[in-house]
């Protein structure tokens, strides 16, 4: 009963209780799991705002897993923007404040020679999917600290409810070396160091412990790497994407999301791959992410690098990310700096460069305005404008406003959830462009062939499957993506077009099965209880 895996709660039966010494320890009236439902559903629903059910839910998980992922499978559209974005935006805001039990493990600098010690410290010896992140940019909210772990913990009840990935072998973590962000230093509630943010050398030689650490106590293990810092994560992805299994999802998931979407919108515009400007408002992690897929892409259908890199062009905090501008221009952003004058703002891109894409993925709430929208309405029949910065108070715009602004005409697709917008008698359902229709079915092809390695070429396979998984009625109501209540079988023909692309590529270490698909499906994970008599 407290083991959460295991308890049943009052579905435990007559025989059970008796073999376990269980009985007078619950209620004697044994309940089926559909009535156990239906009581957590009323709940949850009474709950008075989002945060509440946010820890509702994360309770419910804590004491009886197999009866939370069966209400998050069953109703996902509902409980998928409480248990991550944009509910879990404000959860880690107040993780402090919220904080219940410890879920997963916190890793400070000061376990530096001791990381080792510290994973043994885990029940579980056989972990093969970890998320981590060191908090330094929790979706749009900038530096968080220990207060991100409610990131890891979200992304992996997706990766279970949304792919089948059994709770069992999942470990959230948290690496916590301090925090730049000073309001949380003289927070008494904080729950992480009081101290700044850790750089250079000691922070490298820290994460190298980790992730050997990682390999030599879990060597079945995916890392994925989520919510650092723009120069930390593409640092950690290139020095660590072939010495182990692992990704960054807000470098590659989110690129995947956003391929899978433009892949979908060019149904609607009857555009060519070849033939699109796409025009990013921000230069971090997301929008260079999504520029070097969308690369790889563009050269699959038959361009250049050269050309494939010519289509993509960033706007920064600076203006226009172009060769000439003075100052270092950061790694990421030197094959997106092409030879043109420099431009000061968005507005005036847009003007200039007459993209048929726009994407967001700055942060910065609001920064499509109504003239910037108008203006793409003006140069294309049926702009693409996706705001994907997390959470929803950080989105570039609403669907609503795209929608009116662009006479019904603009494809929209957001990071955060938006309802749907009825406009001169036509309603329209936006697509959520959201990562989780892209990592839980990557990870869990990888994990079915025990990858060696994390490609782009597998996230090019999964924005591909993901596209073609949209229906026609989809398309008809203006979405770009399936609806949330197919995500179960999106991951599943996902992950196994991924476990296909890791044996296309030499990576896989177990052989290719006669039915791949039938092999990753009796994989997953299904919320039933097991009866232990």
């Amino acid at each position: 009963m407290n083991n959460s895996l295991l308890n049943k709660g009052t579905a435990f039966t007559e025989a059970e209780r008796d073999a376990l010494g269980l009985r007078g320890l619950l209620p004697p009236q044994v309940m089926t799991i559909e009535q156990q439902l239906v009581r957590a559903l009323g709940n949850f629903r009474r709950k008075a705002d989002a945060l509440e059910k946010y820890v509702f839910l994360t309770t419910l998980q804590n004491r009886n897993e197999t009866l939370f992922y069966r209400l998050v499978q069953e109703h996902a559209e509902e409980m998928i923007p409480i248990i991550y974005t944009p509910t879990v935006g404000q959860a880690c805001l107040e993780y402090g404040a919220i904080f219940r039990r410890p879920r997963g493990l916190f890793i400070s600098i000061k376990d530096k020679g001791r990381i080792a010690e510290v994973l043994r410290h885990w029940p579980i010896i056989d972990v093969r999917m970890i998320v981590v992140t060191d908090g330094e940019r929790i979706l749009g909210l900038g530096d968080l600290g220990a207060l991100g772990m409610g990131i890891p913990v979200g992304k992996l009840a997706l990766y279970t409810a949304c792919a089948g990935l059994h709770p069992y072998y999942t470990l959230p973590i948290t690496l916590d070396v301090g925090t730049d962000n000073v309001a949380l230093h003289d927070d008494p509630l904080y729950i992480g160091l009081h101290q700044k943010r850790v750089r250079g050398a000691e922070y490298d030689e820290f994460i190298e412990e980790f992730v050997q650490a990682v390999k030599s106590a879990y060597p079945k293990a995916l890392i994925q790497w989520e919510d650092f810092g723009n120069t930390t994560a593409f640092h950690i992805l290139r020095k660590y994407e072939k010495q182990v299994c692992s990704f960054n999802d807000d470098i590659q998931g989110t690129a995947s999301v956003a391929v899978a979407g433009i892949l979908s919108a060019l149904r609607l515009t009857g555009g060519k791959l070849t033939e699109q400007k796409i025009l990013f408002q921000g230069a971090g992690e997301a929008g260079t992410g999504i520029a070097d897929l969308f690369t790889a892409a563009a050269q699959k259908a038959g361009l250049t690098e050269a050309q494939a890199r010519a289509c993509c062009w960033f706007v920064d905090s600076q203006g226009l990310v172009v060769k000439n501008r003075p100052g270092k221009l950061a790694e990421h952003k030197v094959p997106y700096a092409h030879d043109a004058a420099p431009i000061a703002t968005l507005a005036e891109a847009v003007e200039k460069l007459r993209p048929t894409i726009l994407v967001g993925v700055s942060g910065q709430g609001k920064a499509f305005t109504q003239a910037i929208v108008t203006k793409m309405a003006e140069i294309n029949k049926h702009p693409v404008i996706f705001a994907l910065s997390n959470p929803t108070s950080k989105a570039e715009c609403t669907a609503e406003e795209a929608y009116q602004w662009t006479d019904g005409r603009a494809i929209f697709a957001s990071g955060s959830p938006f309802a749907p917008v009825t406009y001169k008698g036509k309603t329209f359902v936006p697509g959520q462009g959201n990562n989780v229709y892209i990592f839980p079915g990557v990870g869990l092809g990888a994990l079915a062939c025990e990858s060696k390695q994390i490609t782009n070429g597998m996230f090019l396979t999964a924005a591909e499957t993901l596209s073609k998984l949209v229906t026609q009625e989809d398309l008809d109501m203006g979405r770009i993506y399936p609806s949330l209540t197919k995500i179960l079988e999106v991951s599943a023909k996902i992950a196994a077009a991924v476990l296909e692309e890791c044996h296309r590529e030499g990576l896989a270490r177990l052989p290719r099965p006669a039915d791949v698909e039938a092999d990753i499906r009796a994989r997953m994970f299904k919320p039933e209880y097991r009866n232990y008599v």
